[in-house]
């Protein structure tokens, strides 16, 4: 019978542990949180000043507990060894007050990677439950219960019932609602290019040279008036080799991944949805079957914003570089990566945990999911550790008759970390040989082009934008990325159409409620304030209840005052120029789950609804009809001709009104 008893949050990550420990060891899963705060309550008391949590059982987590319990009675020693995140750290505790253990024989382990020597080194390096770590963990769910907890009703009475606030979600949904607003003000404004082919006797190739400006000065071309006139100054001229600049261009390899880079590259590379992305990540990192080496883990940890390495794995990766690779590629990298930025765990990058694991070697006992994610990981993690990559610019300047035009022309000298990795936005265009003409050389017009252009509107928020968008700001933590924005679609706050992000009736809704009552709450600043502080909490400098002492009174304040307003607001049904074709009533608008539509106010008894189409006053460019604003079966808006489907006009971007 084992001795030891190590509690794990997942039945697989239990298999994979143990095989590393062998008989001496049970190992087992609580099959994550255990204990929670109420649903059916707010939970903390508020009341009393202490803003003590409340917490119970989760629901269907009895036979587990009373399982755990039969376990521990047998072992002399317990081993938490739940995740190496605040979340972990929580639920390690939390085991600790339900199985009511000693906490002479109960240690906390944890490690960033599920390898034997990993594994082993945690044991031997048990500890006790960090309880600034937990605190930090208590004082984000107290945060995040009072504002849903508080807030959520009012958005039941202002506009339907299931829907929520979120200290974060708020944040990220102003973000995409900003975003569209910037959109929908956009106005497209005109400019031209100008790109010369030259050609002259002495090179095979032509040279593409764009239009830069005249007598010495940069200008900017804003229509085709004067993109004719200079055509026609220069298509019969020579063009003549004014200035040549040869530089060299030093691209670093990149770091390896953290979460949010992980999120961002695997949708740009793979497609991929953030949650897919973690799932296939938490497959790797927990153990799959590779033959000859029975269930492992492939990954280390995959929630951290560090970029990190042990230097075991450092050393590790040096070695396959010089061995596969060569001296001239082992880059001068050190493990620390980014060691002056603030990061909440001390956590590595995402890694491979075995280097000899290459992607082919594991192709075959991977499913085609798992093999992507984990080859980016894995070559990611080889080229963070690689010298930069080379390249040989050469600047071209060309005179004719006083207008100068550039051409720039790059060769890659050496690959460096190419040779392994490139990322999915990286289409340079270089040459195997670069065209370097003399100074004073003459060169001909073999064809000339002026093309319009329009500005574009800023592009929407994809989920790895607003990852990048969220990482940049300090809203949130890498383990609350996806979770976010799962919950702005589950609550038709956002519609996602393509990779694309767009802000939904119900959203714009709560967004301007939240603006008016709780400006605080969506405020970027006051966002990722609060995670410093949490930082705080964790470190051992802030006391955790003091941070929620200070942020109450505001809440409750604000709330005071909108349950006030909200109570004397009354949405009345808005009365159309619709008449009803059943019963001749004048139809109302009314709000559904997928914003507005038209209803008969003489409800039971006639049921008839029609679409509420939103008039603009702006005429159809295509038939003179008015049009109107029309939204996708997800939510998006766009501009549509009421004579549909006689006419199909449609945009989304609202058209000028003197069109």
């Amino acid at each position: 019978m084992a001795d030891n008893l190590v509690i794990v949050e997942s039945p697989s990550k239990a298999k994979t542990i143990q095989k590393f420990l062998g008989s001496k060891y049970e190992v087992t899963a609580s099959g994550g949180h255990v204990r929670d705060l109420p649903k059916s309550q707010l939970g903390i008391d508020v009341e009393g000043g202490s803003f003590e949590p409340k917490y119970i059982t989760i629901r269907g987590k009895g036979d587990q507990l009373a399982d755990l319990r039969k376990k521990v009675k047998k072992a002399k020693k317990i081993y938490l060894a739940t995740d190496p995140d605040r979340e972990g750290e929580a639920i390690s505790w939390h085991l600790e007050k339900l199985l009511k253990l000693d906490e002479k024989n109960t240690f906390r382990i944890t490690f960033n990677e599920i390898t034997k020597n990993a594994v082993k080194n945690a044991i031997g390096n048990a500890r006790d439950i960090d309880m600034n770590v937990v605190n930090a963990q208590q004082a984000r769910r107290v945060l995040d219960r009072l504002v849903g907890y508080q807030i959520s009703p009012l958005l039941w009475k202002k506009i339907k019932r299931g829907l929520s606030a979120g200290r974060v979600q708020s944040v990220v949904l102003r973000l995409i609602a900003d975003r569209e607003e910037e959109i929908n003000a956009f106005i497209p404004e005109e400019y031209w290019t100008l790109t010369a082919n030259l050609k002259t006797t002495s090179l095979t190739k032509t040279i593409e040279a764009k239009y830069y400006g005249h007598d010495g000065k940069k200008e900017d071309l804003k229509d085709q008036k004067r993109t004719d006139a200079i055509i026609k100054a220069v298509n019969n001229n020579d063009f003549i080799v004014n200035d040549i600049k040869s530089s060299e261009k030093i691209k670093n390899a990149p770091n390896p991944f953290t979460t949010s880079k992980l999120q961002q590259e695997a949708s740009k590379a793979l497609n991929f949805s953030t949650v897919k992305t973690m799932r296939i990540a938490q497959q790797l990192y927990e153990g799959v079957s590779v033959k000859g080496h029975g269930s492992i883990g492939l990954i280390t940890y995959l929630r951290t914003d560090s970029t990190r390495v042990s230097d075991e794995a450092h050393i590790a990766a040096i070695g396959f570089i010089k061995d596969n690779y060569g001296d001239d590629y082992v880059g001068n990298v050190t493990r620390s990566g980014d060691s002056g930025k603030k990061i909440q765990d001390a956590h590595e990058a995402i890694r491979p945990t075995y280097i000899d694991l290459t992607p082919a070697a594991v192709k075959d006992d991977l499913s085609k999911d798992q093999f992507r994610l984990y080859q980016l990981i894995w070559k990611r993690f080889i080229a963070s550790r690689m010298k930069a990559a080379v390249y040989e610019n050469v600047n071209i300047s060309f005179l004719s008759n006083g207008y100068e035009f550039h051409a720039s022309e790059s060769m890659l000298k050496f690959n460096g970390y190419l040779s392994v990795y490139a990322e999915a936005d990286e289409n340079e265009k270089t040459q195997t040989r670069l065209i370097i003409p003399q100074k004073g050389n003459v060169f001909n017009v073999k064809d000339i082009k002026g093309e319009q252009h329009f500005t574009q509107a800023p592009p929407h928020f994809t989920e790895a934008s607003m990852f990048k968008m969220m990482e940049e700001m300090g809203i949130g933590r890498p383990s609350t990325y996806a979770p976010t924005i799962s919950t702005l679609l589950s609550r038709h706050y956002v519609a996602k159409e393509g990779k694309n992000l767009f802000i939904t009736e119900t959203g714009e809704a709560v967004n301007n409620i939240m603006k008016q009552y709780f400006p605080s709450i969506v405020e970027v600043d006051f966002t990722a304030n609060m995670e410093t502080l949490l930082d705080g909490v964790e470190e051992g400098t802030v006391r955790w209840k003091e941070i929620i002492a200070n942020f109450y009174p505001d809440l409750e304040e604000a709330l005071e005052i909108a349950n006030k307003e909200v109570g004397e607001i009354k949405i009345a049904d808005e009365v159309s120029d619709v008449q009803c074709d059943k019963c001749g009533r004048m139809m109302v608008i009314k709000y559904g789950p997928h914003g507005k539509f038209l209803g008969c106010p003489g409800f039971p008894e006639c049921r008839n609804t029609k679409p509420f189409l939103e008039k603009t006053g702006i005429a159809c460019p295509k038939c003179g009809a008015e049009l109107v604003i029309r939204r996708t079966p997800k939510g998006r808006r766009y501009f549509g001709c009421e004579n549909y489907p006689e006419c199909d006009f449609m945009s989304w971007q609202k058209p000028k009104e003197n069109v």
